[in-house]
């Protein structure tokens, strides 16, 4: 079997959203239902990081034992449909900075679109399960860092190849461009 050619886009069927795409510079990220959609930069200046987060604010938000992301300059983010289906919640109570977090919901789906930290103005950290082109989840948008490895589960091994953090990768500075 040949392997996958990841320098082109590969668009699976997954959710509602007919009309995604990818290009050497920009991608889609869409919720399941479709009703929200968002483009992004695929290098920098405006992709910031990538990054695995294991603290337990991302368990509990995505259902899941871990969360991948990607911190995307606000500057570079577009809306391209669904802005008015996104729904918030913001809170600092469990966020470790104590600083707010707001978390930007499709009201018809639920999916999480993205994050935003009061810590982190004009960045907003976007979930690799929304993108659109799954190659991309390997190549572009692979994790540099791995944080709150401290609260990892002990039968998940850490990814490969990625810097591991025990705490926040991001606790003493701002997130630093790609």
């Amino acid at each position: 079997m040949a392997a996958a050619d990841k320098s082109k886009p590969y668009i699976p069927l997954a959710g509602s959203a007919d009309d995604a795409w990818s290009n050497e510079d920009e991608a889609t990220a869409t919720c399941f239902c479709g009703a929200v959609q968002l483009s992004f930069p695929t290098q920098g200046p405006g992709l910031v990081d990538t990054f695995i987060c294991n603290c337990t604010d991302c368990r509990k938000i995505t259902a899941s034992m871990f969360a991948t992301n990607f911190i995307v300059a606000d500057s570079h983010l577009k809306h391209l449909r669904g802005r008015a289906n996104l729904k918030t919640y913001s809170q600092s109570k469990t966020i470790a900075s104590g600083r707010t977090m707001t978390n930007y919901f499709c009201s018809t789906c639920g999916t999480l679109m993205y994050r935003v930290g009061a810590r982190f103005p004009g960045t907003s950290i976007l979930r690799v399960g929304t993108v659109d082109d799954f190659h991309l989840h390997e190549t572009k948008l692979k994790p540099r860092v791995e944080q709150y490895v401290k609260d990892r589960v002990g039968w998940l091994g850490g990814a490969d190849e990625v810097k591991q953090v025990q705490g926040s990768a991001y606790a003493t500075k701002t997130p630093s461009k790609l």
